[in-house]
């Protein structure tokens, strides 16, 4: 790695290595587009030819079958020809086709039957004509074990071929067939020769197209030439090898690739390219063999293997670039050799140059060349350069030294004045948010105070007239005592209402006084106090109360803060669902306790992000019969206990509202909770 960095550096900077760059680089370019051109020309030649090769071979083959089918007719006109078979028709012998199958091997083919023009019947309807027209005929034909036997007895038990994978045996039988019509002095049919041979496992045949179409020498040493005959897709007659490593066995009852078939059975092309051959690529040629009425019942197959063919190409290639890799080494050294004479003053130049940069006093001198030579003129200059931009680099650096000196102190003052700004503006910003506030507070305080005042006159009107009802009725006003109570219940409570009223306009007002006590209690009260209040609500309140320190608190006023909170968190999940009141100790970054905290969590509809900073607005609700006030009141009582109050929400999945109270109350706090009467 080491090594390679720093070559890669010395292409970077010495002009030696950059001039063998550039002199290399044009000759590797041409070397490598002639090799690609090379490369692509003999694969697509190699492979065009290994492509007609093939399908040359497939002729071959053909044409081989073509011969064998000729034989098979001759030796059918041999017989009927013969002494032998014109004595047995004029002695009309009744055994004629028991003589005929006796004769089979004599002539070469597997089955041999002489049958009367009345026997034209056991033939498919398309053979019938051309035979009573005088034509003979020779086909392939696909037999069943029954019909082979019919033939000859025990011909279906030569065509049987265990079909490797599959565990069953195939019993049909590829048969080459012909047939012979003969005609009596009338031109009438009289008999018919029926012969033929039997494809399946004629190894025979397919080894002697094999030497045909491949004699020795004509393959790469390794490469094995195959021939095949298929029925359908299954290989009934083959030499290619089980195992294409060590020429072993043959590959009867295996099947051909889904794309053959496709192409050659169902398609009824030839098929000439690369093919997945049992174990092995093999480049192959397909041909369909075609019965008397023209379907595809089979193919033959030529092929050879493929590995010894790119091996052999992947050799070819490999020495030619070892060749050129050769020729790069052999000019590179020369061009390299030729320059480092010639650019040995400049390395001396770059090399001053390099530690000049460095901050280092550093100076060309002589370079053993010639006064005149340009280098020595350049090197001269250089010198003289160098000298008078000493001389100014002292002059900047000291003007630099003074500059920075009085930017230093300009910036310090700056920095003092632009922190000092800040927190103004910051402390301008806070004391305009709570005019604001106050303000606000103080118009809705006077106006809430008019109301409550309003309200409590004709409160008390009506108070007294109810209790002068009561005296004047006497005994009689027990029969309006409940309607009566009813009554005073409602009076109170508008009385309660006005007096919380004068309350938050008071900015407090409370019962209680201020004192130091544990949450735990009031949280467990305020619950106690909103389960007798919901018994028709579907809600389960579970209480987690882990706050072991105390607070000063005024003990009425947090009662009704949790107490709304937990009456918002019930509304919010429209009567039903889960809610969660907590307390832990309220702990600060160093772990020291500050206070208790509390949150109240439900599982409603949540706040909407525009609205989180206006749920503690006086008057601003999101329900129908809301009135706005309790979180607003909420947050006052919690700021004048010293304490805050935050909001968690997300929408669909509820809300959390967390209340932190500090230990001790500051004593400006103390007297904003002072009751005002």
């Amino acid at each position: 790695m080491k090594l390679i960095h720093k070559w890669r550096q010395r292409l970077r900077t010495m002009v030696r290595y950059r001039l063998l760059a550039l002199t290399s680089v044009p000759i590797i370019l041409t070397l490598l587009v002639l090799m690609a051109l090379t490369v692509y020309w003999t694969l697509a030649y190699t492979w065009q030819s290994a492509l007609a090769g093939v399908r040359a071979d497939l002729a071959v083959a053909s044409n081989s079958m073509e011969v064998l089918q000729r034989e098979q007719r001759s030796q059918l006109h041999a017989i009927a020809d013969s002494f032998d078979f014109q004595n047995q028709i004029r002695q009309q012998n009744p055994d004629i086709l028991a003589w005929a199958q006796s004769r089979a091997d004599k002539y070469g083919v597997d089955f041999l039957a002489v049958y009367s023009a009345d026997d034209i019947e056991r033939l498919p309807l398309a053979l019938r004509q051309p035979l009573l027209e005088g034509r003979e005929r020779t086909f392939f034909q696909v037999m069943s074990s029954v019909e082979m036997d019919a033939l000859l007895p025990d011909l279906s038990s030569q065509a049987e071929i265990m079909l490797r994978n599959e565990n069953r045996v195939e019993t049909r039988g590829l048969i080459s067939r012909s047939l012979l019509p003969l005609f009596d002095e009338n031109d009438n049919l009289e008999w018919i020769v029926d012969g033929g041979i039997l494809l399946n496992n004629s190894t025979e045949l397919v080894d002697g197209i094999r030497d045909l179409v491949f004699p020795a020498g004509t393959l790469p040493e390794s490469s094995v030439g195959t021939v095949t005959l298929f029925m359908d897709d299954i290989r009934v007659s083959t030499n290619v090898p089980l195992d294409s490593s060590n020429k072993q066995g043959r590959a009867i009852g295996t099947r051909v690739s889904d794309e053959v078939r496709e192409t050659v059975l169902i398609q009824g092309d030839e098929w000439v390219n690369r093919a997945f051959v049992y174990n092995a690529w093999y480049i192959s040629a397909y041909k369909p063999i075609r019965d008397f009425n023209n379907n595809v019942i089979g193919m033959l197959y030529t092929g050879y293997l493929e590995w010894p063919l790119i091996s052999q190409y992947l050799t070819n290639i490999v020495e030619l670039g070892v060749g050129i890799l050769l020729t790069l080494l052999v000019s590179g050294f020369i061009v390299y050799r030729g320059s480092k004479d010639l650019f040995r003053p400049i390395e001396k130049i770059h090399r001053v140059v390099r530690l000049v940069r460095f901050e280092q006093d550093a100076r060309i001198g002589k370079l053993g060349l010639d006064p005149e030579h340009e280098l020595a003129i350049l090197a001269r200059q250089f010198d003289t350069m160098l000298d008078q931009l000493k001389h100014q680099n002292e002059a900047i650096r000291q003007n630099a030294q003074e500059l920075e000196d009085k930017v230093k102190k300009r910036t310090e003052s700056l920095h003092e004045k632009t922190a000092l700004l800040e927190q103004n503006i910051k402390l301008l910003e806070q004391t305009r948010n709570k005019l604001l506030l106050n303000e606000k507070l103080a118009a809705l305080g006077e106006l809430t105070a008019g109301i409550a005042h309003e309200i409590n006159n004709p409160t008390a009107v009506i108070l007294g007239n109810i209790e002068l009802m009561e005296y004047e009725l006497g005994k009689n006003a027990d029969l309006v005592s409940e309607e009566l109570t009813a009554v005073l219940e409602q009076i109170d409570r508008i009385r309660n209402i006005t007096r919380s009223l004068l309350q938050y306009s008071r900015q407090g007002g409370v019962q209680d006084q201020i004192t130091w006590q544990h949450v735990n209690p009031v949280i467990e009260e305020s619950v106690t106090l909103v389960r007798s209040g919901m018994k028709k609500h579907d809600v389960e309140v579970i209480t987690e109360l882990d706050a072991k320190c105390s607070v000063e608190i005024n003990r009425h006023q947090l009662l009704q803060v949790l107490v709304n909170l937990q009456m918002n968190g019930i509304h919010a999940m429209n009567d039903e669902g889960t809610l969660i009141v907590r307390s832990e100790d309220w702990l600060d970054e160093t772990g020291n306790t500050m206070g208790a905290k509390i949150s109240v969590q439900d599982f409603g509809c949540g706040i909407a992000n525009e609205n989180l900073t206006k749920i503690f607005d006086p008057f601003f609700t999101t329900r129908r019969s809301g009135t706005g006030l309790g979180l607003s009141v909420t947050q006052g009582i919690v700021s004048g206990l010293g304490g805050e109050i935050k909001v968690d929400s997300e929408i669909g999945k509820g809300t959390t509202f967390t209340l932190y109270l500090r230990d001790k109350i500051q004593s400006d706090n103390i007297a904003s909770l002072k009751v005002v009467e």
